[in-house]
């Protein structure tokens, strides 16, 4: 199933839920950069310690950033050997005239799930992201700055202008 999170880094993650309790303004627009279209992107680590980006869908649901994987898959073959990720919203360019909404990134430790019912995907896996850090980018109001909300264990939650 992969390394075992170290001590540390256990201290320094969260759930969705904890997030979302202390910072429920922040997660509900990170929630929103994320759902915004269908496909996501994930950075898994190859064998050799490169990473490697495929696409990947994701929910927040029932206090959790929870996705699926495909049997067979190298993106689960990655994961299973050693958990660390990163995730990206999709990117959607505003339409002409309208404010960009911005993206969100996420990392953190997969911690294999059981299937859900009926899972008809032999092989698959199934997780939860334990989050070490969440950010978000958007443009400022006016929109002649760029605004950096992000979240981690060490300092809390935290906005920058750029």
């Amino acid at each position: 199933m992969g390394e075992t999170p170290t001590e540390r880094e256990v201290r320094t993650m969260a759930t969705w839920h904890e997030i979302r309790s202390g910072h429920p303004e922040f997660a509900d627009k990170v929630s929103a950069c994320f759902a915004a279209g269908v496909n996501k992107t994930i950075a898994t680590l190859r064998r050799d310690g490169s990473p490697r980006i495929s696409a990947i869908e994701l929910e927040f649901k029932d206090g959790d950033v929870t996705l699926g994987m495909m049997g067979g898959s190298v993106k689960l073959r990655d994961a299973r050997r050693d958990p660390r990720v990163a995730v990206h919203s999709p990117t959607i360019d505003a339409p002409e005239g309208e404010a960009w909404h911005g993206d969100a990134k996420l990392s953190g430790v997969l911690v294999e799930t059981p299937a859900p019912p009926g899972n008809p995907h032999v092989g698959a896996g199934f997780f939860r992201i334990d989050i070490r850090e969440v950010a978000l980018t958007y443009l400022g109001t006016p929109a002649d700055h760029l605004v950096i909300e992000s979240w981690d264990a060490e300092h809390g939650r935290r906005r920058r202008t750029h």
